[in-house]
């Protein structure tokens, strides 16, 4: 059923007011069972910050069942403080943890000091929560110098254990840029590392459960708890290779508009992200309404960092074999519309809003996280090209606006982070990826997954060969990639696990990388 405007932001405002908790409710207003177990089982977590405020979420269940904690609001108190111990409280406020969105809390704290490290923590009835530590962004016209930053994406959890977090959590990181497959909607697979119980996702109370199911991991609670996140999402998080609208591979359902609507409300509700973001509020979603997760963050005059959605507004993917839906390697000589200009991996209104975000300037590099592999990445030695249609090669119209953007807005010193293909590549973004000689306009650092396994390291080799823009690629291992900032370097560490598939895995640099300012040119540190 649509849902009008007027009374959906009506909606938005009264779940933006409950997350805010800036006012406080008569005692005698509040609800506050008393648990019997700890309903706070999935932690705690921050994000979205600014240099004045920033987003602390939990969300209440009852433990092992990962369900919420009955029909009624309960009221959650919260604080952030300076000092762990709490004597010097810098902010406290209540919210309510509503059961429409499964008890969880999105509180947006302001009045905050820039450029400030910060505890929190939230209190509900007898229980109180695990602290959690996060920090606000310098001003927009701070002389920041240094900005410490990990990029993930991919941690199935039948594939591997979060021993990476656990590793994680020693980088001394600013932020946390974590770039899509949070979740994998798959039934249980019987080969794997580990199984779990259930079925597919398909509906509110699955994809619930199946978030619930990975944030109970400790490793990936602590590293939430340990600084901020900046989050946006791939396919997995509703299905394999959906397409804006349409729907991808396996589990084909009756109603994608409402599996994708009961997808992104559950996303919502277990991410550190602002009410804002539900652009027609929960309602909407059934609807189809957007959910706006791309944005743009500045750290002082270091750093602005612009976050993607290339998965809500793309047009399907192209000449997949079999006329099947989903992704697929495509000769390019054989597939008509290839390079139609009007095709878009990341949606008219995205692609305008992220010209205008380039050409802002005022900071010495410019980060862009997003959901997969940039650069070309022909298949085929030789004559002729392979390329896989669900990345940024089955879009070359739109690669080619961006690159276009680039170029005449003059951004300074572009940083592509991206994930999706479970393997390491780092290269040069192009002018022209079928000139070698041509300019390079920016670099690009696509990570490894958490735990999701690849197809190994046999075609590297030729890969690295047929597609001399990227200079390294690993498909082998497991991890994370570190990126630091300075006024005059970036230097990034690739780091990985020895075995994904044991919970006690140690850690390893596989490879590092520097990049001077004013430069685009990617060496080995």
């Amino acid at each position: 059923m649509a849902h009008d405007v007027p009374s959906d932001r009506r909606r938005l405002l009264q779940l933006a007011a409950a997350a805010a908790g800036t006012l406080w409710l008569p005692r005698s207003s509040w609800s506050q069972p008393r648990f019997s177990s700890d309903p706070f089982a999935l932690g705690v977590a921050s994000g979205s910050p600014t240099a004045d405020s920033v987003v602390l979420w939990t969300r209440l269940v009852t433990p092992g069942l990962f369900v919420g904690v009955g029909s009624e609001p309960v009221t959650v108190r919260w604080e952030i403080a300076h000092d762990e111990q709490f004597t010097r409280v810098a902010q406290r406020g209540q919210a309510q943890a509503l059961a429409a969105l499964a008890h969880s809390v999105h509180v947006e704290a302001g009045g905050l000091e820039p450029d400030r490290w910060y505890f929190y923590r939230f209190i509900a009835g007898n229980a109180v929560s695990p602290t959690g530590r996060t920090r606000t962004f310098p001003a927009p016209d701070a002389a920041a110098q240094k900005l410490r930053l990990a990029y993930a994406s991919c941690q199935r959890w039948e594939h591997g254990y979060f021993s990476a977090w656990r590793h994680m959590r020693e980088e001394n990181l600013d932020a946390v840029l974590f770039l899509g497959d949070y979740i994998y909607e798959y039934p249980p697979l019987l080969t794997g590392v580990r199984s779990h119980a259930g079925s597919g996702v398909y509906s509110l109370d699955d994809y619930r459960q199946r978030h619930a199911l990975y944030r109970s991991e400790p490793e990936l609670q602590a590293m939430h708890a340990a600084c901020p996140w900046l989050v946006t999402w791939d396919d997995h998080e509703v299905q394999n290779d959906y397409a804006g609208l349409v729907e991808g591979r396996g589990g084909a359902v009756p109603d994608f508009a409402g599996r994708r609507a009961a997808a992104y409300q559950a996303f919502y509700e277990h991410m550190p992200v602002r009410a804002a973001v539900l652009t027609r509020a929960v309602g909407g979603l059934a609807a189809g309404a957007e959910m706006r997760l791309y944005s743009q963050h500045r750290f002082g005059r270091l750093a602005t960092l612009i976050l993607l959605d290339g998965r809500q507004y793309r047009d399907p993917q192209l000449c997949t074999s079999g006329g099947a839906r989903g992704s697929g390697e495509v000769d390019v000589a054989g597939c008509v519309g290839w390079n139609d200009p009007a095709r878009t991996l990341l949606g008219a209104q995205q692609e305008g809003w992220l010209d205008a975000a380039l050409g802002q300037g005022g900071t010495a590099w410019n980060v862009i996280g997003q959901q997969t592999l940039f650069g070309q990445r022909d298949a085929r030695p030789g004559p002729g090209q392979v390329l896989w249609n669900d990345s940024w090669d089955g879009y070359p119209a739109a690669r080619r606006r961006f690159i276009q953007s680039l170029q005449r807005h003059k951004t300074a010193n572009p940083v592509l982070l991206g994930g999706d293909i479970h393997e390491n590549w780092v290269g040069h973004v192009k002018v022209d990826y079928q000139r070698p000689d041509s300019a390079s306009v920016g670099v690009e650092f696509c990570g490894t997954s958490i735990t999701s396994r690849s197809r190994g390291n046999e075609k590297t080799p030729q890969r690295l060969a047929e597609n001399p823009h990227f200079v390294f690629a690993d498909a082998a291992r497991r991890g994370y990639g570190v990126a630091e900032f300075t006024p005059g370097l970036l230097t990034t560490t690739l780091r990985v696990v020895d075995d994904a598939t044991k919970p006690d895995a140690a850690i390893e640099t596989l490879a590092r990388f520097a990049v001077q300012a004013g430069r685009p040119q990617v060496e080995r540190a």
